[in-house]
């Protein structure tokens, strides 16, 4: 990074970031709370997802995924497999993979960094899947 850029960005606050606790939320419309900030090429953010919530069966054809379980339990479907993801567990969606996560037995919370960074929204390159329908079926029932 050349000097009036670094300048640039430390003039702006851009080196270090807001506490996650004091970043706003914004909630998605499948209803999980999201916490996102971009970057130069990519975004990151903390995710929060009530039990049973999650998007629709979707691909995003621009952008690159990283997913890091911080709490909680994550069903994920990921092209052609299934999956039980706790914390710790780290998954990667490569672009163009039809995908899907729904939190079990209680919220998850996960971290997120994805590329290109775009306008900053974790939702911008979502366009949703065809078997969508199929895949809802798969999911384990709520167990509240």
């Amino acid at each position: 990074m050349d000097t009036i850029k670094l300048l640039f960005h430390i003039l702006l606050g851009r080196l270090f970031q807001n506490k996650i606790s004091e970043m706003s939320n914004k909630i998605a419309e499948s209803g999980s709370i999201q916490k996102s900030v971009p970057g130069e090429l990519m975004k990151a953010g903390v995710v929060t997802k009530p039990e049973g919530v999650g998007p629709p069966l979707h691909e995003q054809p621009n952008e690159e995924q990283f997913t890091l379980v911080l709490e909680g339990k994550l069903h994920y479907i990921l092209g052609d497999e299934e999956r039980i993801l706790e914390s710790g567990d780290l998954i990667h969606i490569p672009r163009g993979v039809a995908h899907r996560s729904r939190a079990l037995d209680g919220p998850a919370t996960f971290f997120t960094v994805k590329s290109p960074a775009g306008s900053g929204d974790l939702n911008e390159d979502h366009q949703r899947a065809k078997r969508d329908e199929e895949a809802e079926k798969s999911y384990p029932e709520a167990s509240g």
